[in-house]
């Protein structure tokens, strides 16, 4: 016999998550389009109260409701919510009359009363309503909406508890929705006889909200909600406003005693002033009466011997579905709803499980009445009442569409059918099967995943354990005899990897098995499993290629590395200390960059020329590797030529930016600093492309120099370059630098900048080895670009 275990191909693990991802996605719309076709639903119907007693447009009627909402600083969807709220039940057609007063303006009486609109509502206020007002588009039972109410008046008024009440035939009360509570105290106050002294109906009665807030003087004045009554110390009471005899209320219980504060009973007004048309929602009827069941239909139910029940879909204001009426149910099903021992057959199938909404339960009934196609649902865990303790089942359920109403059957699944699920779930999504092999009968019996793994039909049955080494291939055939011959003689376990080829391919197999033997030693059975690796092994594979191929990656640019660094030394040579020049005292440093391997483009010139003056320069080729130190020599020697043939700063860089658009790449820019110095005069006549200012310190002060105008060199034809001054005083410091020394990725260059003016200021000696200590101080971290610095320092008179 083999498992009936239903195979999945190869890969379609990946296919089902990604599947999953594409039906979550589209989940989400859906509920964000229902959410707005609600919310429209909302808007449209005030437009239409406003419509029908003042008798102005839909347009009018919309503007009406956004003046009203501006003026009393809320959210037209609050505004919706309060006069849909303040439509009075007091006449047959459902409308009040008509108010008096300009309808265009947005302090006329609101619907069902004279008295003008109320003032506009504080900003703290005024947002948690607009949140609430967002919130009830999706409620859709009274336990959502107490659950939410309970979220907003948690934090806002200390409340504990929420218990929504509403008047039945007789006078008596019934529990609409709560939360806060747990079901067994719940079930106990449900229905409340018309008891004088009870404090919900004696609010009812009155028309006005009721604070029991003295627990002491409650207690013997009023019948106190609660086991035991002293767990709420206080109370509040709101019958909903409008209508002669208002027939809903909502309860506010708190575990601390102390009376409400009048900032705490106007948020409860207005809240429930917010909610007033989704709890009526909540009583009214949801559609034309449903015909009565034939007695034989309630019968057949009763005595069905199976969980199941009969649903009747309720559509919502803008036409989808928001939940289902129990028509029948037989026993089983009404113990897996749980209760409190009440016929749940007549109430909305929300109302009495909330939590099913978050179960296969729910989405298969949409499912079903949306396509009319049977729903089966996988294994899920319910949470079912036993005995007054709440204990986890696992069940499956199954929806059929009959005309206009559905059939739902539950299945409780055992713990062995639970374990076989898991089984089929370990083999489908580790890609193995299970295998057992008879040594005494000869008999086999595989899992479907190993006819699925082996890519054999099931039709052409297992393969005897002996013969099972002809599948490999031929490099692997003659281990895997050896090993399995060892295992069926000597009972040797064996966990061995297999190659096989089949339409897919090659295949990366492993074999796992160990034997049973009988009394005298004798292996007798075999049984193991059978893992598909090929996955993996790619995988292993293309990282050892990738390693392979970085390694000689890191060779090359190693040796290029090396290269490039010979050869930037032999081109950019470093003075082993501190030069005089023109009377100045020039020290420089260059520090290649940590991070990576690659060498940059950043140098320097410091010459003295014929007539005396110095010319200083230092620039930074875009890039690294060999073609960025050729490019910085070309730059480098060409631009002392230029100046020492009597060229001008600018002229040089023009032509140096001609260079560098026709050379050999292109692309190439640079940035570059050039700077001849008088010593007559003590003038610094410099210019600039694209590069950073240089910094002076003057009798301890820091400044940076003016940049002229300049851009980078290599980014354009015919830039425009001037030239700047700058007289130099005894005991100034000039510095030339590269970006690398004030770039720290992803901050602000300008953050680099006051870096580096703090550093030079809290570093202004004159000795040798001060530019090392500023550099320490700057260069913290790793270095990720090169750093080139001209530390220029007139020297001070005597």
């Amino acid at each position: 016999m083999r498992e009936p275990v239903v195979p999945v191909e190869p890969g379609a693990a990946p296919d089902l998550v990604e599947l999953a991802r594409v039906v979550a996605q589209q989940r989400a719309e859906m509920d964000r389009l229902r959410e707005q076709a609600a919310t429209s639903a909302v808007v449209e119907r005030a437009k239409g109260v406003v419509m029908a007693l003042s008798g102005c447009s839909a347009d009018a009627a919309g503007e009406t409701l956004l003046q009203r909402a501006g003026a009393a600083r809320r959210t037209l969807l609050e505004e919706c919510w309060i006069t849909l709220g303040e439509l009075a039940p007091s006449r047959a057609d459902g409308l009040s009359a008509r108010p008096s007063g300009n309808t265009g303006d947005a302090t006329a009486a609101r619907p069902g009363t004279d008295a003008p609109a109320a003032p506009p509502t504080p900003d703290g206020v005024a947002d948690s309503l607009a949140r609430l007002a967002r919130l009830l588009v999706r409620t859709g039972t009274p336990h959502e909406l107490a659950r939410c109410l309970l979220e907003h008046l948690g934090p806002e008024v200390a409340a504990d508890s929420v218990m929504i009440y509403t008047r039945r035939t007789g006078g008596g009360l019934e529990l609409l929705g709560h939360a806060g509570i747990d079901q067994r105290l719940a079930a106990r106050w449900r229905q409340v006889p018309p008891f004088s002294g009870v404090a919900v109906l004696d609010a009812l009665e009155s028309g006005e909200p009721l604070w029991p807030e003295d627990f002491a003087d409650d207690s013997r004045r009023h019948l106190l909600i609660g086991d035991p009554p002293e767990r709420w110390r206080s109370h509040a009471w709101l019958p909903l406003p409008g209508g002669e005899s208002p027939g809903i209320c909502v309860g506010v219980l708190r575990e601390r005693s102390g009376p409400f504060t009048p900032r705490d009973r106007a948020r409860l007004r207005e809240v429930v002033r917010l909610c007033a048309d989704r709890l009526r929602t909540f009583t009214a009827p949801s559609g034309p009466a449903a015909d009565p069941l034939p007695d034989s239909v309630r019968a057949l139910f009763t005595a069905l011997p199976v969980a199941a029940m009969l649903l009747t879909p309720l559509p919502g204001p803008c036409g989808v579905t928001e939940d289902f009426r129990i028509d029948a149910v037989t026993p089983r099903a009404a113990d897996i709803l749980g209760g409190t021992g009440s016929d749940p057959a007549g109430r909305r199938l929300r109302e009495v499980r909330p939590d099913l909404v978050d179960t296969p339960v729910w989405q298969g009934c949409l499912d079903a009445q949306a396509t009319g196609e049977t729903y089966e649902s996988e294994p899920f865990v319910h949470q079912e009442v036993v005995d007054g303790v709440t204990e986890p089942a696992t069940y499956s359920v199954r929806m059929t569409r009959s005309k206009d109403v559905l059939v739902v059957t539950w299945v409780r699944h055992a713990s062995s059918d639970r374990q076989e699920q898991r089984l089929a779930d370990l083999q489908r999504l580790g890609n193995l099967g299970w295998a057992n092999w008879n040594l005494a009968t000869r008999e086999a019996s595989w899992s479907s995943q190993v006819f699925a793994i082996l890519g054999r039909d099931p039709a052409d049955g297992p393969v005897r354990l002996v013969d099972l080494p002809e599948l490999a291939v031929p490099e692997d055939r003659s281990a895997l005899e050896r090993v399995v011959g060892a295992l069926v003689h000597e009972g040797i376990p064996l966990d061995a990897p297999f190659r096989i080829r089949d339409a897919r391919g090659v295949r990366h197999l492993r074999l796992a098995a160990e034997a049973v033997a009988d009394l005298r030693g004798t292996p007798v059975e075999v049984h193991g499993f059978l893992q598909d690796l090929t996955a993996r092994r790619r995988a292993e594979l293309a990282l050892v290629e990738t390693e392979r191929a970085i390694l000689t990656q890191h060779d090359v640019l190693q040796a290029e590395r090396s290269l490039v660094a010979r050869l930037q030394n032999a081109l950019l040579p470093l003075p082993e200390r501190a030069v005089d020049l023109a009377g100045l005292r020039v020290e420089v440093a260059y520090l290649p960059a940590q991070a990576g391997i690659h060498v940059g483009g950043d140098w320097f010139s410091a010459i003295e020329l014929p007539d005396g003056d110095a010319l200083f320069v230092i620039g930074d080729v875009a890039g690294h590797g060999i073609g960025a130190v050729a490019t910085m020599a070309q730059l480098r020697f060409t631009a002392k030529g230029m100046v020492i043939t009597g060229s001008s700063l600018t002229g040089a860089l023009a032509r140096l930016n001609t260079l560098l658009l026709h050379s050999r790449d292109s692309h190439a820019t640079a940035t570059m600093v050039l700077a001849r110095y008088r010593p007559a005069q003590r003038r610094l006549v410099w210019a600039q492309a694209g590069h950073t200012p240089p910094l002076l310190l003057r009798d301890g002060e820091v400044t940076y120099l003016r940049r002229p105008s300049g851009m980078l060199l290599g980014g354009a034809t015919g830039p425009r370059f001037e030239e700047a001054e700058c007289r130099l005083e005894p005991g100034d410091r000039l510095l030339l630098y590269t970006d690398g020394l004030v770039e720290r990725p992803p901050e602000n260059i300008d953050v680099g900048f006051g870096r580096l003016a703090e550093a030079v200021a809290a570093h202004p000696g004159d000795g040798t080895g001060s530019l090392g200590s500023l550099l320490e101080t700057m260069l913290e971290d790793e270095r990720r670009d090169d750093v080139c610095v001209l530390d220029i320092r007139v020297p001070k008179e005597r």
